[in-house]
């Protein structure tokens, strides 16, 4: 090994040596919050405010020792993913940092210390949440990407669980105040964006270990009409059609017609759309299931005819497009209807899939 690989390899080391103290001070920085919180330890959550200068001097330090080494190994290959990595990570560890100084600064905003039922919801978020920090880390210093991917799986889970504990703050019925309902949603929010961050933290492991970027994400999108004779069937083939890669479309409604109208299958598939895998469905899922969509699109009038309310982490929108469920009975009327239709929902579903996927979208 020549002097200059020595003094690269030594100069890593260094690095991650002091990404896996910048780890750990942040993993204790959100265990101390969490227990701070739960057992109304003001003394310990003051304290643990303070120790996030520290954390932010340790995350300079390591940003200006990747500077550092840019400057003077100009590295290729693997050393340079693994700087390149490492100064995103940083980032990240800093942020799980202010999270946990977040948790602690509502401590002092409760008027009591959580209790029932949402002390069983932080409880349930914040342990989903530091074992998959725990796990992203170990993956990291490891070098495992393997470890990271599974360790990703996970993300979906504590999701799952942020949903169900802010359904249960919303619908509680005691009267906890107001400000104490915002602080505890502020705390569950926290406790999920940590997850996000272990799991950006996993697509950095599987980066610098093996080259791969993270894949590009998929949308699960729904369209609803009141009967899917023709809307919701038609904005889904077409979005299958245009943009395969890009996402996952499904169809709901109120009332399901037997079939689609005979016109709106005839002009898609003059136009090479394939209505394959489409039938009527009535709209009944749960709201498990519902969260699942990253899109919900009302067709007909607005959502709330559809569902009373919508998942926390899907966007809802309202295309109007007309009620088309009875087209004209003149074939020629609904050549028309059905080219005014298809025209407005492919400019529509466009213009959204390249919002969420860019300009590559497909």
């Amino acid at each position: 090994m020549s002097h200059h690989e020595r003094r690269l390899e030594t100069d890593l080391t260094r690095i991650r040596e002091r990404v896996a103290s910048l780890a750990e001070h942040v993993e204790r920085g959100l265990e101390n919050s969490v227990h701070a919180l739960m057992s109304n330890d003001r003394d310990l959550a003051a304290q643990t405010i303070l120790e996030d200068g520290p954390i932010n001097r340790h995350m300079r330090e390591i940003d200006a020792l990747c500077h550092r080494f840019i400057a003077v190994h100009l590295p290729s290959a693997g050393p340079l993913r693994l700087i390149s990595s490492v100064i995103r990570v940083n980032v990240m560890l800093e942020r799980i940092g202010d999270y946990a100084v977040t948790i602690c600064r509502e401590l002092f905003q409760l008027s009591n210390r959580p209790s029932g039922m949402m002390a069983h919801g932080i409880e349930l978020m914040a342990g989903e949440a530091r074992t998959m920090l725990r796990q992203a880390v170990q993956a990291y210093a490891d070098g495992n990407a393997e470890s990271a991917r599974a360790t990703m799986v996970m993300a979906h889970q504590v999701e799952m669980t942020f949903n169900n504990v802010f359904s249960d703050l919303l619908q509680s019925e005691n009267d906890m105040p107001l400000k104490d309902r915002f602080a505890l949603f502020v705390v569950y929010h926290r406790l999920e964006r940590v997850a996000d961050q272990a799991k950006n933290l996993c697509e950095e492991t599987v980066f610098a270990a093996t080259g791969q970027t993270k894949a590009k994400k998929q949308y699960r999108i729904l369209f609803l009409d009141e009967s899917n004779a023709c809307l919701a069937p038609m904005a889904a083939a077409l979005a299958r059609s245009t943009f395969p890669n890009s996402g996952i479309y499904d169809i709901g409604c109120l009332e399901p017609v037997e079939s689609f109208l005979p016109s709106v299958a005839d002009h898609l598939a003059q136009r090479g759309i394939s209505m394959d895998g489409l039938a009527p469905c009535r709209l009944d899922l749960t709201d498990t299931e519902l969260a699942e969509y990253h899109v919900i699109v009302s067709l007909q009038g607005p959502l709330a005819d559809y569902l009373p309310k919508t998942p926390f982490h899907s966007t809802p929108l309202n295309w109007d497009v007309g009620a088309a469920n009875g087209l004209a009975t003149d074939p020629d009327d609904q050549h028309q209807q059905c080219e005014a239709v298809h025209r407005e929902l492919a400019g529509r579903i466009q213009d959204l899939m390249i919002l969420l996927r860019g300009d590559d979208a497909a």
